[in-house]
C-alpha cells in the first residue's frame, strides 16, 4: 500500500516534467547529453509553456547515482518533456527507453531528436501519463518521474506504477519534485537510497524491494 499524507487539492495536468531552475526561455532551447556514446551532443527542445528541462547539474548527479543500474536496463520516462532524462539513459547504454509526453509538439521534437541520433531503441508515446499507466504494463528496471510542479500528480503515478505491473522487482525510481512538497508518500517497500536538493528542487532515488 502507498502511504499518503493530506495534500491541498490541485489542478490536474499530466503534461511534461518541469523544473524551476532551468528553462527554454522565450525561444527554442536545447538539452545537452552529458556522458556516454552521445556525450556533448546538444538537441533542440520545443518551446512549450511550462517545459523546463532538468538542469545539467541535477542530471549529472542523478546519473552518477544510477551508473551501475543503466546498462541493458529497460527505462520509462513518465513525463518526458524535453526527453533529456530518457536520452541520457540511452546514451549510457540502456537497452530501451519508453518516453511518455502529453504535448504533441514536445513529443514530436523528442522523436526528431531520436532520429537525429539514429537510435532505434526508444519509443515515444504522445499520451496522458495517468491514462497510460492505468492499463496493465510491462516491468521497467529504471523509472524517471518528473511531473509538472504543483499539480498533485505523484501519488496517482506511484499507485498506478505499483498496481499495474510497471515495475520490476528491484526497480530504481527517480523522482524530481518541488522542494516545498516535502516528504513524498511512497510504498513501504520503496527504500530511499539518495536524496538531494538544488534551489527549489528536491530529487530522490528509490529502490523497490520485492515484496
Amino acid at each position: 500500500m502507498v502511504r499518503r499524507n493530506p495534500k491541498n487539492p490541485a489542478t490536474r495536468n499530466t503534461s511534461r516534467g518541469s523544473n524551476p531552475s532551468a528553462s527554454t526561455g522565450g525561444g527554442s532551447g536545447f538539452v545537452r547529453i552529458i556522458s556516454g556514446k552521445w556525450r556533448g551532443r546538444k538537441l533542440p527542445v520545443k518551446n512549450v509553456e511550462g517545459l523546463r528541462p532538468t538542469t545539467d547539474r541535477v542530471k549529472e548527479t542523478v546519473f552518477n547515482w544510477l551508473a551501475a543500474d543503466l546498462y541493458q536496463a529497460k527505462c520509462l520516462d513518465v513525463f518526458a518533456g524535453s526527453g533529456g532524462l530518457g536520452l541520457e539513459a540511452l546514451s549510457r547504454q540502456a537497452e530501451h527507453v519508453t518516453l511518455l509526453e502529453l504535448d504533441k509538439g514536445a513529443a514530436d521534437q523528442i522523436k526528431l531528436n531520436i532520429n537525429t541520433l539514429n537510435a532505434d531503441n526508444a519509443t515515444v508515446v504522445n499520451t496522458d501519463a495517468l491514462s497510460y499507466l492505468s492499463q496493465s504494463g510491462q516491468a521497467f528496471d529504471v523509472v524517471f518521474i518528473d511531473p509538472p510542479f504543483r499539480k498533485d500528480l505523484l501519488s496517482d503515478v506511484i499507485t498506478r506504477l505499483e498496481q499495474n505491473g510497471w515495475l520490476s522487482p528491484n526497480a530504481m525510481i527517480y523522482i524530481e519534485a518541488e522542494k516545498e512538497l516535502g516528504a513524498i508518500d511512497v510504498p513501504v517497500h520503496w527504500d530511499m537510497v539518495k536524496e538531494k536538493h538544488a534551489g527549489q528542487v528536491s530529487f530522490r532515488l528509490y529502490q523497490r524491494e520485492e515484496e
